[in-house]
């Protein structure tokens, strides 16, 4: 009779998310942390950043670790998702070998966008089978999305975030002044991410974007009602992300705006930010929410004359029936089967379902395409 062994072991999860402004002034001791709250295990750091935070910060991060006597090694990197791939995780490693990190007491540093903070996470969790890391977001979507979650990838033959892993950070540092030097197309392509999580289920959220979210624009987030509203949406987020980290659970509301947004984010032309592609896919499940009669006309006037406050876009001459149904085919794949297609009950609550078809699609791209028709000039319908 052969033996037969069963495993079972739990892994403890904890990171934080704090806020901390002006992060590189030398009198500002965030970026020392080390998840230990006592004093440095080592002076030692190795930071990443992407080039547009190089040219604006770099010297000030430079004197940062130089002022505190750290030893570290600045990394500059282009990214973008045409070179968000296994090559430029594999250039980080190459650095982390080189400096020689240690296994728990040296967290590596990313600063900058999604794409950097995904490229850094999965370098960190493959080096010596996972070393920590911290996320300091410098993009108001980094701020409210991609620093605050768990999940680390890149893109892989075609596919946005074919290759990935869950890989949560030592902690995420908040810094909204960093937001000050972004263009308002990068402030419209986070408040797409806040937006979402407002209609899904935060009423109170969607009205305080309603009063203030043009004033989020114009100011670059730094009006008083900003924070409020950002602090709001990380709480959201990260309560649906705390319950489901591993995504065990498939349905969830946090994917609202991400079914047909990968295909049209990787294929569309004029390229599409990924808020603006969220927005599209949001502006699409609006309508297919008001053809089932789960929101009314009136609220889709206001969900949509929102958007356009905030210079979101409704649609893209990409989106024809047949490519947006070949995405939701895709994603239902990666929803293992079945197409967990979350739709608006009202402003502020969501439900699933399985059965979106063609025709419905089709006619909630004619439906929009007669609001805006610059927008969807190249659109076959």
């Amino acid at each position: 009779m052969s033996a037969k062994w069963s495993v079972k072991t739990q892994l403890p999860v904890h990171y934080t998310v704090f806020e901390s402004f002006d992060l590189f002034n030398p009198d500002n001791n965030a970026l020392l942390f080390d998840g230990q709250n006592s004093s440095l295990q080592s002076l030692r750091r190795v930071v990443v950043v992407d080039d547009y935070v190089e040219r604006l910060h770099g010297e000030r991060i430079r004197q940062y670790f130089q002022y505190h006597e750290i030893e570290y090694r600045l990394i500059s990197l282009s990214v973008s998702e045409d070179n968000k791939s296994m090559e430029t995780v594999f250039q980080v490693i190459e650095e982390l070998n080189a400096f020689e990190v240690a296994r728990r007491s040296e967290p590596v540093i990313a600063i900058g966008g999604g794409v950097l903070m995904d490229i850094v996470g999965l370098a960190a969790n493959l080096f010596r089978r996972g070393i920590p890391y911290i996320r300091i977001p410098t993009t108001l979507l980094g701020v409210v999305d991609a620093a605050i979650g768990a999940k680390t990838a890149v893109n892989f033959q075609g596919h946005k975030n074919r290759i990935g892993t869950f890989y949560p950070p030592l902690a995420a540092i908040l810094d909204t002044t960093l937001l000050q030097t972004l263009s308002d197309r990068q402030i419209s392509n986070g408040i797409a991410e806040i937006l979402k999580i407002a209609l899904v289920k935060d009423t109170e959220l969607f009205e305080l974007l309603e009063n203030y979210g043009a004033a989020m624009l114009s100011s670059k987030c730094q009006n008083p009602e900003a924070m409020p509203i950002i602090r709001r949406s990380v709480q959201g987020m990260l309560e649906d992300l705390e319950s489901n980290l591993w995504e065990e659970k498939l349905e969830r509301l946090v994917d609202y705006g991400h079914t047909f947004c990968p295909t049209l984010e990787l294929k569309a032309v004029p390229k599409l930010l990924h808020g603006e592609a969220v927005a599209v896919d949001m502006a699409i499940s609006v309508m297919l929410a008001y053809q089932r009669s789960l929101v009314t006309y009136q609220e889709v006037e206001r969900i949509y004359n929102f958007m356009r406050s905030v210079r979101l876009p409704l649609l893209h001459p990409i989106c024809t029936p047949e490519l947006l149904y070949a995405a939701l085919q895709s994603t239902t794949k990666h929803r293992n089967g079945l197409q967990r297609f979350p739709l608006t009950v009202g402003i502020g609550s969501a439900q699933f379902f399985h059965d979106i078809t063609y025709d419905e699609i089709k006619t909630a791209v004619k439906a929009i395409a007669q609001l805006e028709p610059d927008a969807a000039m190249q659109t076959s319908l």
